[in-house]
């Protein structure tokens, strides 16, 4: 089972404006005339990074990656005003009509596992299939499973410093205090407080400590749009009802899929990817025995590109 692929650049990149506030950075990789896929993120907020380029067969796909609102290169940074799931499912498709793409491969971790389910519950002939790494159903649950009750017990050191930044009286709901804090006017507080949660994701995002990962979710720009992103999403259940994501995925029915999940996800528990499976008849679980939640680490990679690999020889 082979790696990434190699470090490659992009033949196209460009700055779309979506709307009077937002402008979104994007980026195609591989070949022009290959399969359509669309990368999608994690965070939400976190944006593209370039080894996020190299789990497609470059001779075989055209690959769009994109920065959501708010995110990565995509303007104005960290902005939260009209930033929303549907916004961003809005965009997906504005990014497709422009392209010219009738259907594409739908590519997603963590968050980007999200996005690219309510795109496909919404849009489902325009998604050739899926491929979802460390499932994230946005359900209230989940949220209090990391940042309240949960995870906590797991990595307890870890906890104490994500939550420093917290006044003891109002550690009782972690996000609203946190969600104070950085949609608040007190810059130093704002800053300081972006970089203990992204910290406190970095830091459990995989199985075996990794310093590379950490140090990603510790740089100012990364942290800064992922932790008030973020905290703004779960603030309102990630504009989802309740159970939206599995009460639809009916609506996957013709849409083949796989989804790869590390045993000791921390962030999100393997749980999540076994109710999907299970209401997604026409999906394939695999559960990675040595891995946590990161798309970096070895085990999750070659299973992502295995996958990649399979639907390009079936649509070719």
């Amino acid at each position: 089972m082979r790696d990434l692929y190699p470090e490659i650049e992009p033949f196209h990149s460009e700055q779309l404006a979506v709307d009077d506030v937002h402008t979104l950075y994007v980026e195609q990789v591989g070949s022009p005339g290959g399969l359509p896929a669309l990368f999608l993120h994690g965070g939400p907020g976190a944006g593209c990074e370039p080894y996020h380029r190299r789990f497609f067969d470059p001779k075989r796909y055209r690959v769009v990656l994109f920065d959501q609102r708010g995110a990565g290169r995509s303007t104005p940074h960290a902005e939260l005003d009209r930033n929303d799931t549907w916004a961003l499912v809005d965009d997906i498709e504005r990014i497709r009509e422009h392209l010219g793409i009738r259907r594409w491969l739908v590519f997603g971790g963590s968050w980007g596992s999200t996005l690219a389910l309510a795109y496909a519950e919404r849009h489902p002939e325009r998604v050739e299939a899926l491929v979802l790494r460390g499932i994230f159903l946005c359900r209230p649950h989940e949220i209090a499973w990391f940042y309240q009750q949960g995870a906590s017990r797991v990595f307890p050191d870890y906890w104490e410093d994500f939550v420093a930044p917290i006044d003891p009286e109002r550690r009782d709901d972690m996000v609203a205090a946190y969600h104070a804090l950085l949609t608040g006017e007190d810059e130093l507080r704002r800053l300081v407080a972006a970089r203990a949660w992204s910290v406190w994701e970095g830091r459990t995002a995989t199985l075996l400590p990794n310093q590379q990962v950490t140090d990603h979710f510790a740089n100012a720009h990364v942290a800064l749009s992922l932790a008030r992103i973020e905290c703004h999403y779960f603030m309102r259940d990630a504009f989802l009802r309740p159970n939206q994501l599995l009460d639809d995925a009916s609506r996957l029915a013709t849409i083949p899929g796989v989804i790869v999940h590390g045993r000791y996800d921390a962030i999100c528990p393997l749980e999540n990817a076994w109710q999907l499976h299970r209401a997604w008849p026409g999906s394939e679980l695999a559960v990675v025995a040595d891995a946590g939640h990161s798309a970096s680490e070895p085990g999750i990679r070659r299973q992502l590109v295995a996958a990649t690999d399979r639907f390009a020889s079936q649509a070719w």
